[in-house]
């Protein structure tokens, strides 16, 4: 696998103009088979977690597959498919080499920065395709992306795996690939009193509570959009002015608030805007793992956000590109996802890892908001919400 990294400085400033909000995807910024407590094999498509199951709908039985047959014109053996994707970005060493092994393709690995300034490359460089395969680009960014029509349309021969609520696009230009929950998380031994149950109650906690700016940040974003999918239009104002109130701290991006203001990064913040598997983390990169995360989630009004990929118009590697998009929904690569970019497979065949299940927080009803509303309303929201936080 060739791998690039890309960003040069002109296009990042310019990526910067097109597009307005950025910031980290999931907790692979900290560097980032599965059987029970009994040792048994939990069923395919249902995930047995601390605090209750995430059931998947499709109880599949079908055989693994591990490189699909791509339906392309041209050969793909012998192509070097070119995927570009944000920062955050992980496989366990030797995955995509498996998949160039098997398909006789080449990767060629080109990271961006997070996935706004990825979206904004793309839309300025869209007559002329830098890559052939994006993975990374979520929901809050999809209908941008979807408008600037940047997708050759392609239905997975895996699709059927995937959940219907994670196909937003029955055009198939893109292809889920894994979601992940934006909740709050506490530590559970700082605050006074039991920790908050609801985003109402969170307003009692403003002080001790750190978030990230929309504009620079993708969990900050999510967690702006969890609070208007909660209280409307009509109340999303109030409750910031509430939080603005009571003291809430603002950074530009995930890992400040994380390891800077929170109590996890020897900060005094007790509450931070993170994710549902984040106290996966706590224990899977604590030099003593301790029998249970040290934070808690809070599970009422998480945001869900969920990732995509597709393939570029203009490609000149179709049958390549098509294969790839397979092989990020087959069964290798998505069982290892949970332990690199700490969210969940979208196939609803692969089981992620033990220590993964344990851990993560079940949100059993997200939030969203229509990829139509988000991106006709983002930035009047956004420019709305620094009026009453920042100013």
């Amino acid at each position: 696998m060739k791998q690039k990294f890309f960003l040069s400085m002109i296009l990042a400033s310019l990526a910067f103009a097109v597009v307005a909000c950025g910031g980290e995807m999931s907790l692979s910024e900290v560097d980032e088979g599965a059987t029970g407590d009994s040792g048994e094999t939990p069923e395919r498509g249902v995930y047995e977690l601390e605090g209750g199951t995430l059931d998947d709908p499709l109880m599949l039985s079908s055989e693994d597959v591990v490189v699909p047959e791509a339906t392309g014109d041209q050969p793909a053996s012998g192509s070097t498919v070119r995927l570009i994707t944000h920062d955050s970005f992980a496989a366990s060493e030797g995955v995509i080499e498996s998949f160039e092994d098997q398909t006789g393709i080449d990767v060629e690995l080109i990271t961006g920065e997070d996935t706004g300034s990825v979206l904004a490359q793309l839309i300025l460089t869209k007559e002329n395709p830098i890559a052939d395969v994006v993975f990374g680009i979520d929901n809050t960014h999809l209908q941008q992306a979807l408008a600037e029509e940047l997708f050759v349309p392609y239905r997975s021969t895996l699709i059927s795996t995937v959940p219907a609520e994670l196909q937003l696009d029955p055009e198939n230009r893109v292809t889920p690939i894994d979601y992940g929950d934006v909740c709050v998380n506490y530590w559970k031994d700082a605050l006074d009193g039991p920790p908050p149950e609801s985003l109402e109650d969170l307003t009692a906690h403003a002080g001790d509570f750190v978030t990230q700016n929309p504009e620079t940040s993708s969990p900050g974003l999510a967690f702006l959009f969890a609070t208007i999918a909660r209280f409307g239009e009509e109340g999303w104002e109030d409750y910031w002015q509430r939080l603005a109130d009571g003291g809430v701290e603002v950074t530009a991006g995930w890992s400040e608030a994380y390891f800077g203001d929170f109590i996890a990064g020897g900060g005094n913040k007790a509450l931070v805007t993170s994710y549902a598997t984040s106290p996966v983390a706590e224990v899977v990169f604590a030099e003593e793992p301790p029998e249970s995360p040290p934070t808690g989630v809070l599970t009422d009004g998480c945001f869900r956000q969920v990732e995509f990929a597709g393939i570029l118009a203009g490609t000149t590697v179709e049958a390549a590109a098509q294969a790839l998009v397979d092989f990020l929904l087959s069964e290798a690569f998505q069982e290892d996802i949970p332990l690199n970019m700490f969210v969940f497979p979208a196939n609803g065949n692969a089981i992620p890892p033990e220590e993964f299940l344990r851990h993560a927080a079940v949100v059993a009803d997200p939030l969203s908001l229509p990829p139509e509303l988000i991106a006709e309303k983002k930035s009047e929201w956004t420019a709305r919400w620094v009026e009453i936080v920042l100013r």
